[in-house]
Protein backbone atom coordinates (compact mmCIF):
# COMPACT_ATOMS: atom_id res chain seq x y z
CA UNK A 1 0.00 0.00 0.00
CA UNK A 2 1.24 3.61 -0.79
CA UNK A 3 2.07 5.19 2.54
CA UNK A 4 0.19 8.16 1.59
CA UNK A 5 -2.77 6.00 1.21
CA UNK A 6 -2.10 4.14 4.45
CA UNK A 7 -2.25 8.50 5.92
CA UNK A 8 -5.56 8.91 4.74
CA UNK A 9 -6.79 5.48 5.53
CA UNK A 10 -5.64 6.46 9.38
CA UNK A 11 -6.12 10.42 9.45
CA UNK A 12 -10.17 8.94 8.30
CA UNK A 13 -9.92 6.79 11.26
CA UNK A 14 -8.75 10.24 13.50
CA UNK A 15 -12.17 11.72 12.17
CA UNK A 16 -14.15 9.51 13.11
CA UNK A 17 -12.90 9.36 16.22
CA UNK A 18 -12.98 12.86 16.85
CA UNK A 19 -16.53 12.88 15.53
CA UNK A 20 -17.08 9.97 17.95
CA UNK A 21 -15.86 11.98 20.88
CA UNK A 22 -17.80 15.26 19.89
CA UNK A 23 -21.03 13.42 19.91
CA UNK A 24 -20.04 12.00 23.41
CA UNK A 25 -19.36 15.93 24.25
CA UNK A 26 -22.88 16.31 22.72
CA UNK A 27 -24.60 14.06 25.06
CA UNK A 28 -23.29 15.43 27.88
CA UNK A 29 -23.73 19.15 27.18
CA UNK A 30 -27.75 18.45 25.99
CA UNK A 31 -28.60 15.96 28.51
CA UNK A 32 -28.85 13.02 26.11
CA UNK A 33 -28.45 10.16 27.60
CA UNK A 34 -27.00 6.42 25.19
CA UNK A 35 -29.06 5.15 23.17
CA UNK A 36 -31.19 7.97 22.73
CA UNK A 37 -30.59 9.69 19.51
CA UNK A 38 -32.84 12.28 19.21
CA UNK A 39 -32.60 15.66 21.76
CA UNK A 40 -32.08 19.17 21.36
CA UNK A 41 -30.82 20.65 17.83
CA UNK A 42 -27.39 21.15 18.92
CA UNK A 43 -26.84 17.69 20.00
CA UNK A 44 -28.42 16.31 16.78
CA UNK A 45 -26.85 18.27 14.33
CA UNK A 46 -23.72 16.52 16.12
CA UNK A 47 -24.87 13.07 15.79
CA UNK A 48 -26.24 13.46 12.38
CA UNK A 49 -22.35 14.60 11.44
CA UNK A 50 -20.93 11.86 12.98
CA UNK A 51 -23.13 9.64 11.26
CA UNK A 52 -23.42 10.70 7.58
CA UNK A 53 -19.67 10.88 8.03
CA UNK A 54 -19.56 7.00 8.44
CA UNK A 55 -21.90 6.39 6.19
CA UNK A 56 -19.54 8.52 3.95
CA UNK A 57 -16.77 6.42 5.11
CA UNK A 58 -17.99 3.06 4.05
CA UNK A 59 -17.82 3.85 0.73
CA UNK A 60 -15.09 5.99 0.72
CA UNK A 61 -12.60 3.35 2.35
CA UNK A 62 -12.89 0.85 -0.15
CA UNK A 63 -13.28 3.10 -3.75
CA UNK A 64 -9.94 5.11 -2.07
CA UNK A 65 -7.91 1.07 -1.72
CA UNK A 66 -8.92 0.16 -5.10
CA UNK A 67 -8.54 3.30 -6.86
CA UNK A 68 -4.84 3.23 -5.17
CA UNK A 69 -4.77 -0.65 -6.06
CA UNK A 70 -5.60 -1.18 -9.24
CA UNK A 71 -5.12 3.02 -10.23
CA UNK A 72 -2.40 5.51 -9.48
CA UNK A 73 -2.03 6.11 -6.06
CA UNK A 74 -0.67 9.17 -6.01
CA UNK A 75 -3.85 10.58 -7.74
CA UNK A 76 -6.00 8.51 -5.74
CA UNK A 77 -4.25 10.46 -2.47
CA UNK A 78 -5.11 13.80 -3.91
CA UNK A 79 -8.58 12.61 -4.53
CA UNK A 80 -8.32 11.27 -0.56
CA UNK A 81 -7.34 13.84 0.77
CA UNK A 82 -9.61 16.23 -1.12
CA UNK A 83 -12.70 13.71 0.44
CA UNK A 84 -11.18 14.06 4.06
CA UNK A 85 -10.73 17.43 4.03
CA UNK A 86 -14.47 18.27 2.67
CA UNK A 87 -15.94 15.44 5.63
CA UNK A 88 -13.97 17.53 8.00
CA UNK A 89 -15.05 21.19 6.53
CA UNK A 90 -18.69 19.35 5.95
CA UNK A 91 -18.64 18.07 9.29
CA UNK A 92 -17.86 21.79 10.92
CA UNK A 93 -20.50 23.32 8.89
CA UNK A 94 -23.18 20.87 10.03
CA UNK A 95 -22.73 21.26 13.79
CA UNK A 96 -22.23 24.82 13.26
CA UNK A 97 -26.24 26.09 12.43
CA UNK A 98 -25.00 29.38 11.01
CA UNK A 99 -23.13 27.50 8.27
CA UNK A 100 -23.73 25.97 4.71
CA UNK A 101 -22.99 22.04 4.39
CA UNK A 102 -24.34 22.09 0.62
CA UNK A 103 -20.14 22.57 -1.21
CA UNK A 104 -18.53 20.58 1.27
CA UNK A 105 -20.77 17.56 0.67
CA UNK A 106 -20.93 18.01 -3.10
CA UNK A 107 -16.97 18.20 -2.97
CA UNK A 108 -16.66 15.17 -0.95
CA UNK A 109 -19.19 13.30 -3.28
CA UNK A 110 -17.29 14.29 -6.30
CA UNK A 111 -14.00 13.42 -4.70
CA UNK A 112 -15.54 9.60 -4.07
CA UNK A 113 -16.81 9.39 -7.48
CA UNK A 114 -13.40 10.41 -9.14
CA UNK A 115 -12.08 7.11 -6.54
CA UNK A 116 -14.61 5.18 -7.85
CA UNK A 117 -13.98 5.51 -11.70
CA UNK A 118 -10.34 5.70 -11.46
CA UNK A 119 -11.01 2.42 -9.80
CA UNK A 120 -13.44 1.17 -12.50
CA UNK A 121 -11.02 2.17 -15.31
CA UNK A 122 -7.53 0.61 -13.25
CA UNK A 123 -9.74 -2.69 -13.08
CA UNK A 124 -11.16 -2.32 -16.31
CA UNK A 125 -7.56 -1.90 -18.18
CA UNK A 126 -6.44 -4.93 -16.02
CA UNK A 127 -9.01 -6.94 -17.47
CA UNK A 128 -7.85 -5.48 -21.08
CA UNK A 129 -4.28 -6.69 -20.18
CA UNK A 130 -5.03 -10.00 -19.26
Amino acid sequence: MHPLIGLITLLTVLLMMTLMALVGRARGLHGVKAPATTGPDGFERTFRAQMNTQESALMFLPALWVAAAFGLPGLAAIFGAVWLLARIWYAAAYIDPAKSRAVPFVVSILALLALVVQGLWGIGWTFALA
